[in-house]
């Protein structure tokens, strides 16, 4: 298997974007990636992209064709990947791992979606087609109710606190704050949390992710290729695992047992340990995820993320700096579109373009998670290349 490493990126911004449809949002973030590059659309030798739920939210299937459309690129392969909200992460491993095969020596992997043209209430039907509609959705169950299930088990494990949780929403929009991509780039603090209105108990408003629109897209590129761009970022490690559907089902409420496995094939592929992790982007969907995936990726204790987050660990330049985005929670959470994000700001940070919130960094990482935890995939990049 040959090296990879990622030589161009580009995305939209984050939010509300009634102007604008998928296809634009799509295209504009292709052209970015392409660009920041520095290539032509005729080098691109295949399509990956990530979206959950196109024909639910806009009423528009067979995104592979209509990508390779309107990019002017009629003729070659390309391939939609769904895994609810790592969908965009899925879509990034496939093309990886495509790559890596020999059979390609440049591709793109994209991620979209335009979910605010619905009602609220069908939004959170559509994503509970993330869990099991039989036996969750069917029965009135939603993704923060679900999630809730969670942060009460959590509290009642290990004494985690309501302030704890919301510690990991106020360090996000902290970050935020100075990404001008983020939908929410403001400050809060823990009281805006604990008083922002009731959704599922103990989650509150500003515990969770929002509804959002966007896209984001990268050219990743073989390492004989990649050499040639000035600063290519090396995939080092990637891991993804699957668990049951349901979160019923699972022998833990409190971790997700495919983030562990994602993250230790992750870890054993790059050679390295959780401590050597700078940077990482974690899926906080709900803050309550947050707190669960510094856990499980091996950079706090079993029960301790409460107080780790506390302490100030997970804040720019401290033991790992999370987040710097502004995470799901303020950056924003169009679902097809948030694993190629991830990476996004993952790269600018190891390239050294994130500004004002900028961190030290040789080695970061990436969690991204479908549904509750049925499906996690875990990337590791870093500055230099790893020899195989």
């Amino acid at each position: 298997m040959r090296n990879v490493a990622v030589v161009g990126i580009g995305e939209t911004a984050f939010g509300e974007h009634w102007e604008k449809s998928l296809r634009a949002l799509a295209v504009e973030a292709g052209i970015a990636a392409i660009r920041d590059a520095n290539i032509e659309g005729a080098d691109i030798e295949a399509m990956y992209i990530g979206n959950m739920s196109a024909g639910k939210f806009i009423g528009q299937e067979h995104l592979a064709a209509l990508a390779v459309d309107q990019a002017g690129l009629v003729g070659i392969p390309s391939s939609r990947l769904e895994a609810a909200c790592a969908s965009g992460s899925l879509a990034f491993r496939q093309a990886c791992l495509a790559v890596a095969s020999g059979e390609y020596d440049i591709v793109i992997a994209a991620g979209a979606e335009k979910m605010t043209d619905l009602q609220t209430e069908d939004v959170t039907t559509t994503l509970m087609g993330a869990g099991d509609q039989e036996w969750e959705g069917w029965l009135g169950m939603t993704f923060p109710g679900l999630y809730a299930l969670m942060a009460r088990r959590h509290m009642y494990e290990y004494n985690t606190t309501r302030e704890q949780m919301a510690l990991f929403s106020v360090n996000g929009h902290k970050n935020a704050a100075l990404n001008p991509k983020a939908q929410f780039p403001f400050e809060i603090t823990v009281e805006d949390v604990l008083n922002s209105p009731l959704v599922a108990d103990p989650l509150r408003l500003l515990d969770c992710s929002p509804v959002s629109d966007g896209a984001a897209a990268v050219i990743i590129a073989s390492e004989d290729v990649a050499k040639r761009f000035e600063n290519p970022i090396w995939l080092i490690g990637s891991g993804q695992a699957t668990d049951n559907l349901a979160l019923h089902d699972r022998k833990s409420l409190t971790s997700l047992r495919a983030t562990k496995i994602a993250a230790k094939r992750a870890y054993e592929q790059a050679g390295i340990a959780p401590e050597k992790i700078d940077v990482a982007e974690v899926h906080d969907c709900f803050s309550i995820n947050g707190l669960v995936a510094l856990e499980d990726l091996g950079f706090c204790e079993r029960g301790k993320s409460g107080k780790f987050v506390e302490d100030g660990n997970i804040e720019r330049g401290a033991a790992v700096s999370i987040n710097t985005s502004g995470g799901l929670k303020a950056k924003g959470h169009p679902v097809g579109a948030t694993g190629i994000s991830q990476i996004i700001e993952i790269v600018k940070q190891l390239r050294g373009e994130c500004g004002k919130r900028q961190v030290p960094a040789e080695f970061g990482l990436t969690h991204n998670v479908g549904g509750t935890g049925a499906t996690v995939v875990v990337n590791i990049f870093g500055k230099e290349l790893k020899e195989r």
